[in-house]
C-alpha cells in the first residue's frame, strides 16, 4: 500500500493545497504554526492529503496523519522525508516538540528526550548526548562561589535598561552568567545583538558570556501548534525553558536568576509568573528587577524599535548606552534600520 502515496512538497502560492494540509491539521487537533520554511504532504491515490509535517530551522514541527490511515507507518515516512531535507540544507542537529503521548514513538526513530513537562509538551534532540554534552562544556566555566546568578538576554537591541539589569546583578553577585539568545528570530541579527551586549557590559570584570546555543529557545519560534490557547503556549514554553534552565544552572552553581520587570507585555509578565512560582521549587531565587526609566518613560528594547521606525532619535538616544548608539549611528546599522522601518509590528514579545 506505501508505494501508491506520495510525498511532495507544498508551495506557499499552491492554495488548494495548502487548504488541504490546513483542513488535515483541524480534523487531528493541531494548528499549523506562524513559523514554517519548508511543509510537504503525502497524498493518496485520490489526491487527498493524508499525512504532512513541516520545518522551521533546525526544528520539525505540525506533523499529522489522517486518523483513518493511523498504523500504516506513514509518520515514519513524513519524518524520514523531513530528516533528510534538513541534512540536505546542512541541519544535522535536529530537534522536535511533541505531545507526551508520541514521545516513546519519536523515541523509536531516534529522537532523544531533553526536557518534558508532564501532560504538556515534551522537547526532544536527535543527538543521544546533545544536551549533555552542552552541559558539560558550560561546566567548564563553572567557578565555585557563593552568589552565583544568571541572566538570559535577547536584547533586541541592547539597552539602558538591559545595562541596568547586568550591572544590579554582577554588583550584588561574585559571578554572573550571562546567557545571549542565539537563535535568529529578531530584528537585530545574533551577531549584532552579542556584540552590544559585550561592548555595554564590558566595564563588569565578574560576567562569564554563553551563547544560548539551541536548548534556550525564544518565545518567538517557540511551535504553539498543539496548544489549546495562546496562554496555554506561554505557560508551557515558560515551564520547559525553566525545566532546561533548572538543569544548566545546577551543572553552574547558580543559585538565582534576575529578570526584568514586565508591565507592559502580557507574554513576558506570563512568564515571570511562571518563573517566579517554578525557580524557586528547584532552589533558585527569582529576583525581578523594575524596570529603569528615563525621562518618565519606562526603558524597552521595543520602545527603541518604535522610536527608530518612527525616526524619533532623540528617543532612542536617551534608552540606549553609547556603545548601541554608536553601533546604530554606523554604515552596518543600515539594513538592520531599513528592515525595522518596513516592519509593521515592531513592538511584539
Amino acid at each position: 500500500m506505501m508505494s501508491d502515496y506520495f510525498i511532495s512538497q507544498v508551495y506557499p502560492s499552491d492554495k488548494r493545497t495548502n487548504a488541504q494540509v490546513d483542513a488535515l491539521l483541524e480534523q487531528e487537533g493541531i494548528r499549523r504554526d506562524a513559523n514554517l520554511d519548508y511543509t510537504c504532504v503525502m497524498f493518496d491515490n485520490d489526491y487527498r492529503a493524508i499525512a504532512t509535517g513541516s520545518c522551521f530551522g533546525n526544528t520539525l514541527r505540525c506533523m499529522a496523519v489522517d486518523h483513518h490511515h493511523q498504523g500504516e507507518g506513514l509518520m515514519n515516512e513524513i519524518v524520514s522525508h523531513l530528516v533528510q531535507y534538513q541534512y540536505e540544507r546542512g541541519n544535522l542537529h535536529l530537534f522536535l516538540y511533541t505531545k507526551c503521548s508520541s514521545a516513546k514513538f519519536f523515541g523509536d526513530l531516534g529522537f532523544y528526550e531533553i526536557a518534558r513537562i508532564e501532560n504538556q509538551i515534551v522537547f526532544m534532540e536527535n543527538r543521544k548526548d546533545g544536551f549533555s554534552s552542552y552541559l558539560d562544556r558550560l561546566a567548564q566555566s563553572r567557578v565555585e562561589a557563593p552568589k552565583v546568578a544568571a541572566i538570559v538576554m535577547n536584547a533586541n537591541p541592547f539597552t539602558l535598561g538591559h545595562q541596568y539589569l547586568v550591572e544590579k546583578a554582577a554588583a550584588e553577585n561574585d559571578l554572573v552568567h550571562l546567557f545571549m539568545v542565539s537563535e535568529d528570530a529578531s530584528l537585530f541579527p545574533y551577531a549584532v545583538r552579542k556584540k552590544l551586549i559585550q561592548e555595554g557590559t564590558r566595564h563588569l570584570a565578574n560576567l562569564r558570556y554563553h551563547d544560548s546555543g539551541p536548548y534556550i529557545i525564544s518565545q518567538a519560534t517557540f511551535p504553539s501548534y498543539f496548544q489549546k490557547d495562546a496562554e496555554a503556549v506561554i505557560a508551557s514554553h515558560a515551564n520547559l525553558d525553566l525545566a532546561i534552565f533548572t538543569k544548566i544552572a545546577h551543572r553552574l552553581g547558580i543559585t538565582a536568576r534576575y529578570v526584568g520587570e514586565e508591565p507592559t507585555s502580557v507574554v513576558t509578565g506570563l512568564y515571570n509568573r511562571v518563573m517566579q512560582q517554578r525557580l524557586p521549587e528547584a532552589g533558585i531565587q527569582c529576583i525581578v528587577v523594575p524596570r529603569r526609566e528615563e525621562q518618565g518613560e519606562v526603558v524597552s528594547a521595543s520602545t527603541v524599535r518604535k522610536a527608530i521606525q518612527e525616526g524619533n532619535w532623540d528617543l532612542v538616544r536617551e534608552q540606549v548606552p553609547a556603545t548601541t548608539w554608536d553601533f546604530l549611528q554606523s554604515e552596518d546599522a543600515r539594513p538592520i534600520l531599513d528592515r525595522i522601518r518596513k516592519e509593521q509590528d515592531v513592538v511584539h514579545y
